[in-house]
């Protein structure tokens, strides 16, 4: 049985981990971490989580090291996360972190999105945690930093077609949809329900933070540097990414051939799944799954391939893929905890 440990797990991260771990054969929760509700139980915080009731928050820096942990969940805020994993690193801890300290290799690249990095020897040391892309470099790893949700919608259907050479890497446009709750839980102005409630918004264009992470794994799919236009958009609903994609092909091809490609590139991914074809992708059939949804379509009348994913921005976007990355880290089937279908409806 794993040993786990949650810090900051009083976010929607962190009662996503929760409430996978309740069903994962394999795991036990030992310790979850919490400032604002520590000496509260997880089912008084989350009314969802009443088996959890034995489970008491404690402050994250009460006694973590002090147990017998295997694994460390750090689901806390940039800027927060580097100061605190390289304590669990040096006791010899695992660490999936869930912030994006760890995401980004340059740190000169980190340092302009986001602040000064306390730690930069990390930065070459964390595996990026795709599991469809990075496998086999993830059971050796000491610290998985899981990416981002849009960065997950964006990379799983470009990265095979950009290895494969059928898309050109100039001209890429995600056009990304997400629900209210990647803003995280956290109340704030732009995010409460009247402001949410039949509205529909880009937001950050050009300057989501996102955007490097992005931009980073394609230019290594691609073997040469990428720049892409992305365009974030919150959308009124509580969960889910919808991205569409445009790409240029290099020499024409058809919707089943790419389909084809893609199929024959996630054929043992189990939670990637290549739609047929003039079949789309919607997030109400990934809601609450570790899936990642794809379907593709060639545009004959301007040249370009559309490609369009939906997950499930606090599974597989988050805690389901960080869930993922630790089966594959101990050893497990990669699917143990997650093999759950959508909500739907």
């Amino acid at each position: 049985m794993l040993r786990i440990a949650i810090i900051g797990g009083s976010g929607y991260t962190g009662v996503e981990l929760l409430r996978i771990f309740k069903l994962h054969p394999q795991v036990e929760v030992v310790a979850v971490s919490s400032r604002k509700y520590a000496g509260h139980s997880a089912g008084e915080v989350f009314p969802s989580l009443h088996g959890y009731s034995d489970l008491i928050f404690t402050p994250p820096d009460e006694g973590l090291l002090d147990r017998s942990i295997d694994f460390i969940f750090t689901a806390v805020p940039h800027g927060v996360a580097m100061s605190v994993v390289p304590k669990f690193l040096d006791a010899g801890l695992r660490v999936i972190d869930l912030s994006a300290d760890f995401r980004l290799r340059d740190c000169k690249t980190y340092e302009a999105w986001y602040q000064a990095h306390a730690v930069p020897d990390l930065l070459n040391k964390a595996v990026y945690g795709l599991p469809e892309i990075y496998g086999r470099y993830i059971p050796s790893a000491q610290l998985v930093a899981n990416p981002g949700c849009y960065p997950t919608s964006a990379l799983l259907p470009l990265i095979p077609l950009l290895r494969s050479g059928i898309i050109s890497s100039q001209g890429i446009i995600v056009d990304s949809k997400s629900g209210a709750s990647g803003a995280g839980r956290n109340p704030s102005p732009a995010t409460i329900y009247c402001e949410v409630n039949e509205a529909f918004k880009a937001y950050k264009i050009a300057e989501h933070r996102h955007l490097p992470e992005i931009e980073q794994e394609l230019s290594v799919a691609a073997d040469r540097p990428v720049a892409i236009t992305f365009i974030p958009h919150l959308v009124p609903m509580s969960r889910g990414i919808l991205s569409t994609i445009y790409t240029q092909p290099v020499d024409e091809i058809s919707t089943s051939e790419v389909l084809g490609i893609l199929k024959e590139f996630y054929e043992t991914s189990p939670f990637v799944r290549i739609l047929p074809e003039d079949t789309f992708p919607n997030v109400s059939y990934v809601r609450g799954s570790n899936f990642c949804d794809i379907g593709a379509k060639s545009d004959r009348h301007t040249g370009r391939l559309v490609l369009i994913s939906a997950i499930d921005n606090l599974i597989k976007g988050a805690s389901g893929q960080a869930v993922q990355n630790l089966n594959i880290m101990a050893g497990l089937d990669e699917s143990l905890g997650l093999n759950t279908l959508s909500l739907y409806p």
